[in-house]
């Protein structure tokens, strides 16, 4: 969760609020219906932590920044925003004595707004990175994610070492990890950047791009989708 620098506050009300739901099996059992593993799953009662004052943009709300098309992390299902970190976003909100509010807006417009004090939270299945840490303080990780190569069936592309090596265009969604990546990896005139991944995955499959590159879990979630 990207959280501003200057609520410092917040930030340890969340981490607070992060570590009992994660030590009493709340977010494991949060993940693990999103992400099944065999890793068995314990939920046991845990000591409430004591939480600092703190501040919200909005007395009473917190205010979730997120863009909803990154399934499973967040996704709409009918007219509303779910996912792993909507669900355990409104497990730190009861945790805090708040109700949760989600604005679903651009990838690239998270960080700027967290910052700039619009939002109480960023959450978007986001990587912490030092360019991020440059404007926003991060919550403690609650998941890990590493990228995917996405191509046709009948795609050239079998390792990442062809994708790398060739002239092809890759699709990747703006500001994301994907993007940084691909972008200091083959540089600008091979990036193809969408505001949706899923729209990258659109225009993979209509054949203007090559590839897409995005996290793993959206990957899988993308391609089950298309079939």
């Amino acid at each position: 969760m990207a959280i501003n620098k200057d609520n410092e506050a917040l930030k340890t009300a969340i981490d607070q609020a992060l570590k009992e739901l994660t030590d009493d099996g709340t977010i494991p059992t949060i993940i693990n219906k999103y992400i099944p593993s065999d890793t068995k799953v314990e939920t046991k009662e845990v000591e409430a932590a004591t939480y600092p004052e703190f501040t919200t943009v909005q007395e009473g709300k917190l205010i979730m920044a997120t863009n909803a098309y990154f399934p499973p992390y967040e996704y709409y299902e009918g007219e509303n925003v779910t996912g792993i970190d909507v669900e355990i976003a409104a497990a730190v909100a009861g945790k805090l004595g708040l109700e949760l509010v989600i604005e679903d807006i651009e990838f690239d417009s998270i960080i700027a707004g967290v910052q700039a004090g619009k939002y109480d939270i960023g959450c978007a299945g986001m990587t912490v990175t030092e360019d991020r840490l440059k404007s926003v303080n991060f919550s403690t990780p609650y998941a890990t994610g590493i990228q995917s190569v996405i191509v046709t069936e009948d795609s050239k592309i079998t390792s990442l070492d062809d994708l790398l090596g060739g002239t092809y265009k890759v699709g990747v969604q703006s500001g994301t990890t994907g993007d940084i990546y691909m972008t200091d990896e083959v540089g600008e005139d091979r990036i193809e950047r969408f505001a949706k991944g899923n729209d990258a995955v659109i225009a993979l499959q209509s054949g203007k791009i090559d590839a897409v590159v995005i996290d793993n879990e959206p990957a899988k979630a993308f391609v089950a989708a298309s079939k």
